[in-house]
């Protein structure tokens, strides 16, 4: 069993990430599959983003 507080608490600290450092994190990362992650969570960040732009028709 995970410990969702635990996880919770990582999502909440992933969630505020502005794009500079998620590039930080993808040129920094040690290997290509942490690479591939941090370039997912910035996708992620970003479509959420683009989301609420076209939600409240900010655009």
């Amino acid at each position: 069993m995970c410990d969702v507080k635990k996880f919770n608490e990582i999502y909440n600290v992933i969630a505020k990430l502005q794009p500079e450092d998620t590039l930080q994190l993808v040129l920094e990362a040690e290997t290509e599959e942490e690479k591939n992650f941090y370039e997912m969570v910035g996708d992620f960040l970003l479509q959420t983003k683009q989301k609420k732009v076209v939600e409240g028709n900010l655009f």
